[in-house]
């Protein structure tokens, strides 16, 4: 009877957590559903072997991690590309009439919170991942379950990946700022930074108690539930269980679109929460499938960004910062302003060329906005108030820190110090090379790095691997115990012997991610065969287009670069070309899945694919040799059979990996 009694209200109280969180239509009193709550709480603590990790009781939160963990999206999160006025609007509506004259578009706000993805597998929430660096995001599960409105278990028994924003509504910022002023902490400056500041704890316990709300608006892989629209996405989130923004809407005009922008500006700021623009999306599946995506923004969707607050203040000097990839950036260091409720001290000045196109100098007065209502930056120079004092600034062709000449390419107006070994690149450097995604040296983390480089034992990733002969300087360190010493010299001697597309991945070359890093690993073998690579012997491969070939050449041209390669290999850095082809019976065969696999998860038939020599690719085309399907497969397969391209089902994509691995 226990058991019936348990699962009754678990049932009951999703149903009036939903009528009251996600369609605000409560359905029963706060006294009777605590009631409810209460005895369910009670019951599950008299019969622990009915817990359910999915209750609603384990929304109160309580459990606290360590840190985060890094995991890889199954799908990338592509970042929006902007507009900023009709004109802007009136391009990309050029550019999708030109292909699909009756297109429509769906209109959304743009919340300003942050970007989540959502994983569920038959109706079961398993996992949440921020953005990231749209690759690889963190695991913020367990933050994320305790928001009242986001379901753990949905309506329908499906494998979903769904993404949304994440955002704290205006009447929780005003308690939670309430709170920290009685507890004489810093107030957020805004309701973005707090929601930040709230996914970032790593005890959900807080995360439950500070309100967090959040909208969903996109479905991974959507033709697989049946759906040809955007609109028809969110009533289908809607049913299932998630909170949808309602102020969507469909046009045909891009004048209309425009004329619902003004008019949304208009009453933004009478919302609960807040918006920073709107969302402008093709609405038909199919047409966002054939216009595709660029390697960073998908070509079927444009955000329209509200004009950002500007405030006059005063350039008090130019510097210049170097990043992890070497890109030189000048900064403003400003008269300190407050915009958007925070105090800003420094803008970005982008490049040299930025400088130079708006004549900004040290000493004038300038309009200073938040770019995307995030990152401060200067809109113009006031001329009138300019005086005799402002002096104009010289570019260097020096890096700032090592001295070495900057280099610019081709096309690119960014000045770049490619010395591998520049100490300003070095922490961060050292963090991506040690990272997970890359050598994946467990407890040299960015903490650790930061601790060891301050104590002077690692300046150069070479270091590294001569801390195994500074182990009496380690253990003076502070939470660095026998047990902690050992533990991270053994990962470091793991290291050694990572494999080749880590290894190029980890030394940062500028344009080269985890993706090409593999392309080059599968074509050279070695990396000495790469770094004797010529730039036509680079263009020579499919994936690698001019800027990714100048930019491997020009890393490789560097002679310090080179002694470090050589460095590593005599300390037994022996990263190892680890080719996963067991067979090659899908040799050079494109494959896209579609639908909802049943025997299958569809990373495992991607692994099977590439193990056999094939590639699995997102979109169909004439170049697709097979398009696997599931059940409820839509635009792709109808593409596929339009174009004659071989389709099998599950059982005969099976039958087929049967006969070459036989």
């Amino acid at each position: 009877m226990s058991k019936e009694r348990i699962e009754k209200l678990r049932k009951d109280l999703e149903k009036y957590n939903y009528d009251y969180h996600v369609k605000d239509q409560p359905s029963i009193s706060d006294f009777e559903y605590d009631q409810l709550f209460n005895e369910l709480l009670q019951l599950e603590a008299d019969h622990p072997e009915y817990f359910d990790p999915l209750s609603l009781t384990q929304k109160v939160g309580g459990e606290v991690l360590d840190s985060f963990v890094k995991v890889e999206h199954p799908y990338p999160m592509y970042s929006l590309g902007n507009a900023f006025s009709l004109a802007d609007l009136e391009v990309f509506d050029k550019r999708i009439k030109a292909v699909f004259p009756e297109t429509t578009y769906d209109v959304e706000l743009k919340i300003d919170g942050l970007a989540i993805s959502l994983e569920y597998e038959e109706g079961r929430f398993v996992r949440a991942l921020t953005r990231g660096n749209g690759t690889v995001g963190e695991d913020v599960s367990h933050n994320i379950k305790v928001i009242d409105s986001i379901p753990l278990r949905l309506n329908k028994s499906v494998d979903l990946i769904v993404r949304g924003e994440v955002f704290m509504p205006h009447p929780s910022f005003v308690k939670v700022n309430k709170k920290r002023a009685e507890e004489g902490l810093v107030l957020f400056a805004n309701c973005r930074n707090a929601a930040s500041g709230t996914i970032r704890q790593l005890d959900s316990k807080i995360v439950a108690s500070r309100g967090l709300d959040g909208f969903w608006y996109t479905i991974i892989n959507p033709e697989s539930h049946g759906l040809k629209t955007q609109s028809e996405a969110l009533e289908y989130l809607n049913s299932l269980g998630f909170k949808t923004n309602k102020e969507n809407k469909v046009y045909s005009d891009m004048d209309d679109v425009y004329q619902r922008i003004i008019e949304i500006d208009t009453f933004r700021h009478e919302l609960p929460y807040d918006t920073d623009g709107v969302v402008v999306k093709v609405n038909d599946f199919a047409s966002q499938e054939r216009l595709g995506f660029t390697v960073r923004v998908p070509k079927f969707a444009i955000a329209y960004k509200f004009k950002a607050e500007e405030v006059e203040t005063k350039v008090l000097d130019i510097f210049l910062t170097v990043g992890r990839t070497g890109k030189i950036t000048p900064n403003a260091k400003l008269e300190p302003v407050e915009i958007s409720g925070s105090v800003v001290s420094y803008a970005t000045l982008h490049n040299f060329d930025y400088i130079e196109g708006k004549d900004i100098r040290i000493g004038d007065f300038v309009q200073v906005r938040k770019a995307g209502e995030i990152i401060p930056e200067i809109v113009k120079v006031n001329l009138e108030k300019r005086g005799a004092e402002s002096v104009r600034y010289q570019p260097t062709s020096i890096c700032p820190v090592c001295h070495d000449p900057l280099m610019k390419f081709e096309n690119e107006v960014d000045s770049y110090c490619v010395n591998v070994s520049c100490p300003a690149k070095t922490i961060e450097s050292l963090i991506h090379y040690a990272s997970r995604v890359a050598m994946d040296i467990d407890t040299l983390g960015e903490k650790r790095i930061e601790q060891l480089h301050h104590h002077k034992l690692i300046e150069t990733i070479k270091d590294i691997y001569l801390l195994e002969d500074r182990k009496e300087e380690l253990y003076e360190l502070e939470k660095m115990g026998e047990k902690s010493v050992e533990k991270l010299l053994n990962a470091i001697e793991k290291s050694k012997e990572q494999s080749l597309d880590r290894f190029i991945f980890g030394l940062g070359i500028r344009h080269v991610g985890s993706k090409t890093s593999t392309v080059l690993a599968n074509h050279f073998k070695s990396i000495d065969s790469l770094s004797k690579a010529s730039y036509e012997d680079l263009l020579k491969i499919d994936e690698i287009g001019g800027i990714i070939a100048e930019s491997i050449v020009s890393f490789f041209g560097v002679d310090d670069n080179l002694q470090l390669l050589n460095d590593l290999k005599e300390l037994g850095v022996n990263p190892s070309y680890e080719d996963e082809v067991v067979g090659d019976g899908f040799k050079d065969m494109r494959f896209v899945l579609t639908g909802t696999l049943t025997s299958l998860k569809r990373n495992d038939a991607k692994q099977i694919i590439e193990s056999l020599g094939g590639n699995v690719v997102g979109s169909v085309s004439s170049k697709t040799n097979v398009v696997v399907y599931g059940a409820e497969a839509g635009s792709k397969l109808t593409k596929a059979q339009e174009l004659g391209i071989t389709t099998w089902t599950e059982e005969q994509f099976l039958e087929e990996v049967n006969k070459h691995e036989e």
